[in-house]
């Protein structure tokens, strides 16, 4: 009988050994192997981009260079165009120049004589005789003169007529600036710097420029007003006073140019004072520079909206007598945005006119 082989547990172990090492490196190798053609994909594929980006970059460059070429061939047969252009317009010139050289001088018959000359001056200075003495007979319509007058005739678009001119100007605070910062800082100087206020000074001089321009056979109010209304050609009473009558007028300019512009402004108490005049005025002359701060009554709060002093403007309206225009003249207030617009729907209801001068007016 053949005799049969033990298996001894040594022997297993170290072919167990030796298989699982050899198993392991086979399965780093392909591990190691796997990432390195991954990272050769990925190199490989930045490359590519890169090309790829290079050839784009070249063909717009071509692109570009080949528009320059064009310009500039353009540019160069626009050069010649004009250089040829010039040569030819330099030889018409100077065949013209020997053209011109070879006529007869004949200037001494176009220049006019002498006596020509002083015959246009004679004429010349008979229109400026007739002229000026047209504009004399016009300022004797006039009841002020004011200097430089001539310069202010722009203001054409407000017609100043009627047989009672109520001229009112607002009196308020914010008359002494247009700027809210400047208003509440000149609120705490003396008497004497508010009324030299500019934009004070400037509403003053427009009142002036409307009192030269009244026709002396009417009659007029001035007004003055901020939380109260007060008339200044007959304080203490609204009575109409002639414009014929010029010591009155400079009484009322004069006491115009004393008054401090102070505290708000109520347009309803003015439109009520214009409702009971006697009789009442067929045209109504507004200074102004923005919305009102009140009604008839001061305000508990020291603070005011907007949108308020749009609602304080409507109720004021009113109270406005029906059928008298009202002309508004206006220096606008920041801070105030509705102003321009409400006025200037009030100027049109009433078939008056609205104006907002130049700075540099009157």
């Amino acid at each position: 009988m053949a005799r049969r082989r033990d298996t001894t547990g040594a022997s297993l172990s170290f072919l167990d050994v030796m298989s699982c090492g050899f198993g392991a490196v086979v399965l780093l190798y392909l591990i190691i192997n796997h990432n390195t053609e991954r990272d050769e994909r990925i190199v490989n594929q930045e490359l590519l981009a890169s090309l790829r980006l290079l050839d784009y970059q070249i063909l717009e460059g071509e692109k570009d260079l080949a528009v320059l070429i064009k310009q500039v061939d353009d540019t160069r047969r626009r050069i010649e165009v004009a250089d040829r252009r010039l040569i030819a317009d330099r030889d018409k010139q100077e065949k013209q120049s020997d053209a011109d050289a070879e006529k007869p001088d004949d200037s001494a018959a176009k220049e006019p004589t002498v006596d020509e000359l002083k015959f246009e001056i004679e004429v010349m200075e008979q229109d400026v005789k007739r002229l000026r003495a047209a504009e004399a007979a016009n300022d004797g319509g006039r009841l002020l003169r004011i200097q430089g007058e001539g310069n202010r005739q722009y203001l054409t678009g407000l017609r100043i007529g009627g047989r009672h001119i109520a001229i009112a100007i607002d009196g308020s605070a914010s008359m002494m600036d247009p700027s809210i910062v400047n208003v509440l800082r000149r609120r705490y100087q003396n008497d004497a710097a508010k009324r030299s206020a500019p934009k004070w000074a400037r509403a003053v001089q427009t009142v002036d420029w409307l009192a030269a321009q009244l026709p002396l056979d009417s009659q007029f109010q001035l007004v003055v007003f901020n939380d109260k209304s007060t008339s200044l050609s007959t304080p203490g009473k609204y009575e109409w006073t002639a414009v014929g009558d010029g010591q009155k007028v400079r009484s009322a300019l004069e006491r115009l140019r004393q008054h401090v512009p102070d505290d708000g402004t109520s347009l309803e108490n003015l439109f009520l004072e214009l409702r009971n005049m006697k009789p009442m005025p067929d045209n109504v002359y507004l200074i102004t520079d923005s919305l009102p701060t009140m009604g008839a009554d001061k305000p508990r709060s020291a603070t005011i909206t907007g949108e308020k002093r749009l609602e304080l403007f409507r109720d004021a309206r009113q109270k406005m007598p029906n059928n008298i225009p009202i002309n508004v003249i206006m220096f606008p207030m920041e801070g105030d945005p509705f102003a321009a617009g409400a006025f200037w729907n009030l100027a049109r209801a009433t078939g008056g006119a609205f104006l907002a001068p130049s700075k540099d007016w009157p």
